[in-house]
């Protein structure tokens, strides 16, 4: 059996030969064969530089450098191309998740799930970053369909066939939570350690994340189009409603004034719900259209096998 790592490289020109080491050593004290792909996403530092070394001195290591920054998403799926393993384990670059417990995710997947993701007990993430987390779980439970008792991270691990189906998504804008939920719900968590971040600080920034979040609203599911229906509905009939008893208040009391700014309170907040639903439906159609033009998931700009200088 052979297993196939994957970790996306981002400023992580300091931490990447750490987690590689760590890799190692873990896979040394096991009887599994196995390679590593990392995947430089136009990382500003040195991040290449570093890859090119540990290509040239490990066999079973392969480099990829994008000609731009894609996101963690893109890379994980070019890397997964790249993996040939019965497992795939996926994992970050900062040494935040513990290579040392891969041997977890592998048990799990021994044990006859399908895929695997690392739940951690005490995260040392930040603040904003939790923050992130939370509302990216809330939003794969609601518009994916994710189970509500399963925690989804970066670390995580699949078989050989859900990589095989992950990686047919060609289109642009993926999200491999969305992709793994919709090939398999044989999905377990296993409990891991999670480690302070000794350098460097997270490369999810604000903007990044909400593109992360409207990338998961509008990949694999038109729930919020369902949504925006539902919402339009129920102001027109609000509206509707109104309507009947500003009509009813005339006739009753024929000298009421009318109000300005109870009308305009009610036209700025019908305009903004109208502004809103449109602009998630532009989304969708922007989407449409980017894929018709085939706009790429990722440019590689140049690939290195291992043992090759």
């Amino acid at each position: 059996m052979k297993i196939s790592y994957v970790i996306p490289c981002y400023r992580s020109e300091k931490t990447l030969g750490g987690v590689i080491n760590e890799i190692k050593e873990t896979m040394a004290g096991m009887s599994y064969e196995y390679e590593i792909v990392l995947v430089n996403d136009c990382s500003p530092d040195n991040t290449w530089g570093v890859i090119e070394e540990l290509v040239s001195n490990n066999a079973n290591i392969t480099g990829i450098n994008f000609a731009k920054n894609f996101g963690q998403h893109s890379a994980l799926l070019a890397g997964i191309i790249e993996t040939v393993g019965d497992y795939v384990i996926c994992l970050d670059d900062d040494g935040q998740t513990p290579a040392n417990e891969a041997g977890l995710l592998i048990e799990a997947l021994n044990n006859g799930a399908d895929a695997v993701y690392a739940k951690y007990d005490h995260k040392k993430h930040s603040a904003f970053r939790n923050f992130g987390t939370f509302m990216n779980e809330k939003m794969a439970e609601h518009m994916l369909g994710k189970p509500r008792n399963l925690f989804v991270s970066s670390y995580f691990g699949v078989k050989r066939f859900v990589a095989d189906e992950m990686v047919k998504y060609t289109n642009a804008y993926p999200y491999v939570i969305g992709l793994v939920l919709r090939t398999t719900r044989n999905i377990v968590n296993v409990s891991v350690n999670h480690r302070n971040r000794e350098i460097g600080s997270s490369g999810y920034t604000f903007s990044k994340l909400m593109n992360l979040w409207i990338n998961g609203f509008t990949a694999f599911s038109v729930k919020p189009l369902r949504i925006a229906t539902g919402c339009g509905a129920v102001f027109a009939c609000i509206g509707f409603l109104y309507g009947i008893y500003t009509i009813i208040k005339r006739l009753i009391i024929p000298d009421l004034p009318m109000g300005y700014s109870a009308l305009m309170s009610a036209v700025v907040f019908m305009g903004g719900m109208l502004m809103l639903m449109m602009g998630m439906v532009g989304e969708y159609i922007g989407r449409i259209y980017v894929s018709i033009n085939n706009s790429p998931q990722y440019v590689i700009k140049e690939k290195k096998k291992g043992g090759q200088n």
